[in-house]
């Protein structure tokens, strides 16, 4: 069976695999995690520098105090030699604020203040502050000393202070607000359970005049209870957002464990659910498992025995309904990609035929097939690893501004892609062609010198139409939707004119053939091409763009052969070649400037320029 990690390999390189991506695991789980907390711990409560200084902004506008700078800078307050300020003894915590008659004239900002998550003092007394005390001292969690007195604060004392767990000191006395009562400085524990243990009963005023105002506005205690439940919002968008996060996460795993598993059967063993091709008998089925072996197409010291491959280490690289395919590194690191075909309706007597056909297919631009084995329940296919990657790589690469794609590469691999698919269609004897019926740029492959490769034919004899796995991806299927070879034409068609436009069809699904023809109803210049073709050489991208639009006609009857387009790219290829412009001769521009693009277009076929 071909295997994820192949049991050669020592046992201590499995277990520095395992933990290494273990440790990437962990790696990327804690970094997901950190970065939770920062965006719903972080972003509801800033810093505690940055809720510091809003503070000290609030109740000293006009910069009595001299931290202005240190406010621009955002710097640690607790490393600054403030008399007013008390730290712990790591500075990295700010304890208390002493702020007493300093004439500030500020606003009291009780939201700021109660961000400092361990400030247990603050004494504003004897200033002239302004505002009201909100009910976000709720989140003062840890105060025990606060002194408010004479200043100009106003309105009602919330009842949020009443459950202040840890403030036994108060003094909120000479000030406006709201009440008939004269409240003095004050010792209390406001909560009930402290009031009794510490058995200080002795003054109720304050916790009499909250009582008071409770009754009189019913609104208020459920206005608290709002701030209460708002304060656990982010913690519980904090735990929400890790649920889904290790969610996803133990998916992804998941996935790459099932990849691992999809390799460990073993890929040619009987599937009992599995309904054996019409006409063969369990006898003939037995005979089938015996033969069960590689049959290859290259050179006798390029084969490899059925136990290294199923043994051999491979990755899952693309999984459908039909197929899947692994690439597989084998002995002295070769790589080969295994194409592993599933539930093909074919016996194996046929399709070691059609097998043996395509094998001998020798030409340049069509991906040689290595070998393959068969039974009854799957199919392997074998094809050397093509390292430079498919058009449709080369192609993203030059739209992201990664590599360049000259106008010569893509008249070359035009037409290195024409001479192959016209191979496919000349007589073979009796044998019929086979379509290629699935063209694309993801299956035209390229070489190390960039040559395309033409991969995936053949196997549009074995795939069920059912399930739609015969047709081109969207926006390379001919209108008829036929595996013929004016359906290929039409594929191909679409593939000239993404080489010319530089638009992808396979990732944006455009109706390329719909956009390429309005821009040639409308504009007069060739706006059209890519920016990779360059003005000297928009005069042989032309009749290469009229070629294509040939291709992509609706009517199959209106579309040229294989053999056609490849002798029309040929006269463009040879053209160039012959013919060397400048690009300041005023012959580069003519197709530019002179005419409608459907006019000069019309000159490569002899046919009215009205048909586009």
């Amino acid at each position: 069976m071909i295997q994820q990690r192949g049991s050669h390999k020592p046992k201590e390189c499995q277990a520095e695999e395992d933990l290494f991506l273990n440790w990437q695991t962990f790696m990327i789980f804690a970094v997901l995690f950190s970065f939770t907390i920062v965006i719903f711990l972080g972003g509801e409560y800033s810093s505690e520098s940055e809720s510091f200084f809003k503070f000290i902004k609030a109740v000293d506008p006009q910069d009595k105090l001299k931290v202005r700078d240190q406010i621009a800078s955002n710097s640690n307050p607790c490393l600054q030699r403030w008399k007013f300020l008390k730290c712990n003894s790591q500075a990295s915590t700010i304890l208390e604020i002493w702020l007493e008659n300093l004439d500030l004239t500020g606003m009291l900002n009780s939201e700021s203040l109660c961000k400092l998550p361990n400030l247990r003092v603050i004494s504003l007394a004897k200033n002239r502050l302004r505002g009201t005390i909100s009910n976000s001292i709720l989140n003062c969690i840890k105060l025990d000393y606060w002194n408010l007195s004479s200043n100009l604060l106003n309105g009602r004392i919330p009842m949020a202070l009443t459950r202040l767990q840890y403030l036994w000191r108060l003094d909120i006395s000479n000030n406006n607000f709201t009440t008939n009562y004269s409240i003095p400085f004050y010792s209390v524990g406001f909560n009930q359970k402290s009031l009794h243990s510490r058995k200080l009963l002795k003054d109720r005023k304050i916790l009499e005049v909250l009582e008071l105002q409770e009754s009189n506005n019913s609104g208020e205690g459920q206005t608290s209870h709002k701030v209460k439940w708002t304060k656990w919002i982010p913690w519980i968008l904090g735990v929400v957002f890790l649920l889904v996060l290790i969610y996803f996460v133990g998916k992804r795993i998941a996935k790459i464990g099932t990849e691992k598993e999809i390799l460990k059967p073993s890929l040619l063993q009987n599937d009992p659910s599995e309904t054996p091709p019409p006409g063969n008998t369990s006898e003939e089925l037995k005979q089938e498992e015996k033969k069960t072996q590689l049959v290859f197409f290259v050179e006798e010291h390029e084969t490899f025995q059925l136990e290294e491959l199923l043994k051999a280490t491979a990755d899952l690289r693309r999984e459908s309904i039909c197929s899947s395919l692994f690439k597989v590194s084998l002995k002295d690191n070769v790589q080969y990609v295994v194409k592993r075909l599933k539930k093909v309706k074919v016996s194996h007597k046929e399709f070691g035929e059609t097998m043996r056909w395509i094998g001998n297919l020798k030409h340049p631009n069509i991906l040689p097939l290595v070998g393959y084995a068969s039974n009854h329940v799957e199919k392997l296919l074998i094809y050397k690893y093509q390292s430079s990657g498919s058009l449709l790589n080369l192609l993203e690469e030059h739209i992201q501004g990664e590599k360049d794609v000259p106008w010569r590469l893509r008249l070359s691999i035009a037409g290195g892609i024409a001479k192959g698919l016209d191979f496919i269609y000349q007589n073979f004897g009796d044998q019929e062609s086979i379509p290629h019926g699935n063209l694309k740029l993801s299956n035209i492959l390229l070489d190390e010198n960039n040559s395309p490769l033409i991969s995936e034919y053949g196997l549009s004899r074995f795939q069920d139409p059912e399930k739609g796995c015969i047709l081109p991806s969207r926006g390379y299927t001919a209108p008829e939707k036929s595996l013929t070879e004016k359906g290929d034409v039409f594929s191909f068609g679409v593939i000239l004119l993404e080489l010319l436009t530089g638009k992808t069809v396979e990732k944006t699904e455009i109706d390329l053939p719909k956009w390429v023809k309005a821009i040639i109803r409308e504009e007069w210049t060739g706006e059209v091409f890519d920016k990779g073709v360059a003005k000297s050489a928009k005069q042989w991208a032309f009749p290469v763009l009229n070629i294509a639009l040939k291709c992509v006609s609706h009517y199959p009857e209106d579309r040229p052969t294989m053999s056609e387009v490849l002798e029309k790219i040929e006269e463009v290829i040879y053209a160039q070649e012959d013919h060397s412009v400048s690009s300041g001769s005023s012959e580069s521009h003519d197709h530019e400037d002179c005419c409608p693009l459907h006019t000069i277009i019309s000159e490569t076929w002899d046919t009215p320029a009205s048909n586009y």
